[in-house]
């Protein structure tokens, strides 16, 4: 259970390291940005899918901050509710060893 809360962790760096790099290059022309999506896997973990977003063929930045921003919003939530499982798994794992001792 932990390792899907910690995969999901890892996917989540993934995602906002990108989510950085196309905000950071907004102002650069001719940017494309990297399009991230996470999914499941079959072992239920979570990976990150990156690729370039589609070029519209304009010589500004694509960087589109009304799709980056709610990003980095989702991603601090999700990291946030993996953070608490992990911290809820391991106060419960504390409480057992505590009745078995």
């Amino acid at each position: 259970m932990i390792s899907s809360n910690v995969s999901s962790i890892q996917a989540n760096q993934v995602f906002l390291n990108n989510n950085a790099n196309n905000i950071a290059n907004v102002n650069t022309d001719g940017f494309i940005p990297s399009d991230t999506q996470l999914s499941d896997t079959a072992k239920g973990s979570v990976v990150a899918n990156t690729r370039l977003a589609s070029d519209n063929g304009s010589t500004k930045s694509q960087t589109d901050l009304s799709k980056e921003i709610p990003d980095q919003i989702t991603i601090l939530e999700s990291v946030k509710a993996n953070v608490s499982a992990i911290k809820t798994q391991d106060e419960m794992f504390g409480s057992l060893l505590d009745i078995k001792a």
